[in-house]
């Protein structure tokens, strides 16, 4: 029965500190929690911020952008219109013509003149006789010029120009082909130069463009053996510059 009767054994009084403690602790996490909520939403707040700011900025730089020109031209305008001058011109009235004093001429009387004679008669004076026109038979009047002396001859040798008639070729013996053009097949045109003197024969021939391997040299013996028809000039043979071509051809 005495074991019965024993009290009841009390719980260890050093749990209620450790309990304290905790509930301490858990306020101030709570604290702390608050505090890092505060401080992530400043920031959330402060980066909208920016943003906002730098949306707005580019905004107003863009609606810069498109109303500078039209300021600008509007500015210019200002002040063109601003230095735009209107000076009005002074006009002076022109002074009044002086007027000219008239000075009245003087009547002049006319003074008879007294006759010097007066007791001789006056001379009589016969009218004047027409003359009669001479008719001139018509072989005594010239109305032609007459003409001027003949052109002289040209001397020496002149172009073919103007009244001057060409020369007609009579005769023209081929020239002999070499045998080395022969044989190097060489073909062309050779032009000499030459006078074709009064009796149409051909001399002083000078080679203007020729061909190698001696064709030059057999184009101008073949035309100094040719025979032309002179020139004229009013119908007189002339000696007349003319020029040649020679043709080289293979058969």
């Amino acid at each position: 029965m005495a074991d019965s009767k024993q009290p009841p054994k009390k719980q260890p009084a050093a749990k209620k500190p450790a309990q304290a403690s905790s509930a301490k602790m858990s306020e101030a996490d709570l604290a702390v929690a608050d505090l890092q909520m505060f401080a992530r939403e400043y920031e959330d707040d402060n980066r909208l911020l920016k943003r906002a700011l730098i949306v707005a900025a580019v905004f107003h730089l863009i609606v810069g952008v498109i109303n500078f020109p039209t300021l600008n031209s509007n500015v210019n305008a200002e002040e063109k219109k601003a230095k735009v001058y209107v000076v009005q011109q002074v006009r002076f009235k022109p002074p009044p013509p002086k007027q000219e004093q008239q000075i009245p001429e003087r009547k002049k009387k006319k003074v008879p003149i007294p006759d010097p004679t007066p007791d001789e008669p006056e001379p009589i004076r016969m009218p004047e006789e027409e003359q009669p026109e001479i008719d001139l038979p018509d072989t005594d009047l010239v109305f032609d010029i007459p003409e001027g002396p003949p052109p002289a001859e040209p001397e020496g040798p002149i172009l073919v120009a103007g009244d001057v008639v060409a020369p007609e070729k009579i005769s023209a013996p081929q020239p002999v082909y070499t045998e080395m053009a022969r044989k190097a097949r060489i073909q062309g045109v050779v032009i000499v130069q030459a006078i074709i003197d009064k009796s149409g024969d051909v001399t002083n021939v000078k080679v203007l463009k020729g061909l190698p391997m001696g064709l030059d040299v057999a184009a101008a013996d073949a035309v100094k053996k040719w025979k032309f028809k002179p020139a004229t000039l009013n119908g007189k043979p002339v000696d007349v510059y003319y020029n040649l071509t020679v043709n080289f051809r293979i058969q």
